[in-house]
């Protein structure tokens, strides 16, 4: 005989072996409260850039939102529950927009891309989601003599060289201050499925938004101070599949650094609460 799908259960590909544990569902179905894990430090930097290269990346319903700065992240994450301890590390390319579809009205923090160096991660993250998740190499950032320095790689072609330094430690009182000023609904991503054998439609098309509020994320410690970065051009032949991603953001005008950041956190979420938006 075979096999039926729970409605009440979460399943993703292959389907055959029933119910899959991941970030949502651990193995014996429950959820991960995300209380004490994962353990974060997180490199930002923010850059003002041409709002006109930025309009080509917004897809149907969106337009920027305020100025049209840019935010390169990289987060490395540890012990985290639903991985039985282990970690991962992502890196995301972000300017804020706002959504107006029939429905819903949103701004915040547009996801363009986020990579990340685990397939599991990936995969629940796009087919659950809808996150704009794709695959690089991002080792544990070098850091010397006060400068932290970020880099990402494709196969052993480099495409990312970031740089902070000049850190400062925010005290309580500044960090909370920031948290209270922070707007926004939270971060809008847009999740795109091709039909099959149809290549030129969609079997899914849709805006999603990963509410902001995360009360079980605690700020530990945060540095602010200065920057650079450079996306490096490449062929396709260095970047088959990527190529025109990261040539995008080379392309991108720097007309002015905005501030570094270095933060470490504890706690999230299982992100159970993305919703579309229509």
């Amino acid at each position: 005989m075979t096999y039926q799908f729970d409605p009440d259960q979460m399943y993703r590909m292959p389907t055959h072996f029933g119910p899959r544990a991941g970030p949502r569902r651990g193995p014996d179905g429950r959820k991960f409260e995300c209380e004490d894990n994962p353990l974060s430090t997180i490199i930002s930097l923010s850059f003002l850039t041409n709002p006109a290269q930025l309009e080509r990346f917004l897809p149907p319903a969106f337009s920027l939102d305020g100025e049209p700065v840019v935010t390169v992240s990289a987060s490395y994450m540890t012990e985290i529950e639903w991985l039985a301890g282990r970690g991962y590390n992502t890196l995301g390319v972000s300017f804020p927009a706002r959504f107006e579809g029939e429905v819903d009205r949103a701004s915040g923090s547009f996801l363009t891309v986020l990579w990340e160096n685990l397939t599991d991660p990936i995969i629940t993250g796009r087919e659950e989601l809808g996150f704009a998740k794709i695959y690089c190499e991002l080792p544990t950032p070098l850091a010397f003599r006060g400068q932290h320095h970020v880099t990402a790689s494709w196969l052993g072609f480099k495409f990312l060289d970031l740089y902070i330094d000049d850190l400062r430690e925010q005290s309580r009182e500044e960090i909370d201050r920031l948290a209270t000023s922070q707007s926004g609904a939270g971060t809008l991503h847009y999740k795109y499925l091709p039909r099959t054998g149809d290549w030129g439609s969609a079997d899914v098309a849709y805006a999603a938004l990963t509410p902001a509020d995360t009360p079980n994320r605690r700020i530990l410690e945060r540095h602010v101070g200065h920057g650079r970065l450079e996306f490096h051009h490449a062929r396709w032949e260095d970047m088959p599949t990527q190529y025109n991603i990261v040539n995008a953001f080379a392309d991108l005008d720097v007309r002015e650094y905005r501030g570094a950041s270095l933060t470490k956190t504890v706690g999230g979420k299982d992100l159970s609460d993305q919703r579309i938006l229509r």
